[in-house]
């Protein structure tokens, strides 16, 4: 403590130390942007991702009364620093780029997506439909595709699944590419590109996941396999600055509960994120992905 905020302290009891407090952390000031930047991650394709933004923006504009703005990255941490130097103000996270975003920018989350009535989604090791590759153990010597260092189901939960069986991914794989989206990740295994891959599954039935949601012809999405699947996960979010002003934060949490009640609403969510809505969250919500984030041995810094 500064010498004269010692001696005020010590002379004037609690208010002085209570004063003491409030210079050495003086409390943040809440902002309302006029234009609202939102980050989109990466699930596919930028530039596809930002023309099925457009849509959304636009009834948010309406909703909300102010200027809205999409802004895709190239990956899930720049959509972490992006939030963390204040060019964002609110962020469709994956969980494992919330919990990266939280730790480094002081993101909250406010709401979860719900896919098919739940909350929570899976990742999956697909390989083709023609591959010898039945079970984990045949990975050995394969190569591989992950979607994202940071990603859930596109990376930690699976190296986390991988590790449980004895496989490591970092000396046990032929070759490892990171694809960069999921779209990117099932056309790594449709072409053959890769051996095996991982990406997200709705649900343990080998019917819904990426590969439905991405390829649009049949006979495409039965040329990929399931081979595992992981625990479940906590789903993706909708995160704000920190500083946001609450009153802000209220409306978008509104217009994103509201549009989950909408079937028009419903079916931008369904472009933009093949989600069917929102429901409230907590951070405490996503405590398995900190920990799966452990297991495999990434800081969360």
């Amino acid at each position: 403590m500064l010498p004269f905020l010692r001696k005020l302290s010590r002379t004037s009891g609690f208010f002085g130390a209570f004063l003491a407090l409030l210079f050495l952390c003086p409390p943040t000031l809440a902002y309302s942007p006029k234009k609202l930047k939102i980050g989109l991650v990466p699930s596919e394709n930028s530039q596809e991702l930002m023309r099925k933004a457009q849509p959304l923006v636009a009834l948010m504009r309406a909703a909300l009364g102010m200027e809205v703005e999409a802004c895709a990255a190239s990956d899930y941490t720049s959509v972490v620093e992006a939030m963390r130097a204040g060019k964002i103000d609110a962020a469709f996270f994956a969980p494992g780029g919330f919990v990266l975003a939280e730790k480094q920018a002081g993101a909250r989350v406010i709401l979860k997506s719900v896919r098919k009535g739940k909350s929570f989604f899976y990742s999956a090791i697909i390989t083709h439909r023609d591959s010898e590759i039945n079970k984990l153990d045949d990975l050995k010597g394969k190569s591989f595709a992950f979607v994202d260092l940071a990603s859930v189901s596109g990376a930690i939960y699976p190296k986390s699944l991988l590790l449980s069986e004895g496989i490591n991914p970092e000396r046990d794989f032929s070759r490892v590419i990171y694809a960069g989206g999921h779209d990117a990740t099932v056309l790594a295994v449709l072409h053959r590109r890769v051996d095996a891959a991982a990406t997200f599954a709705n649900d343990t039935s080998g019917h819904s996941g990426a590969w439905t949601d991405f390829l649009k012809k049949a006979e495409d999405q039965d040329q990929i396999r399931v081979i595992a699947y992981s625990d479940p996960a906590p789903s993706d979010n909708l995160c704000v600055s920190r500083d946001l002003d609450k009153k802000v934060v209220d409306r978008i949490r509104k217009f994103f509960l509201d549009l989950s009640k909408n079937p028009k609403g419903i079916q931008f969510l369904r472009e933009l994120y093949h989600i069917d809505g929102y429901v409230e969250a907590t951070s405490a919500d996503y405590e398995p992905v900190r920990k799966a984030f452990e297991r495999v041995g990434v800081k969360i810094r």
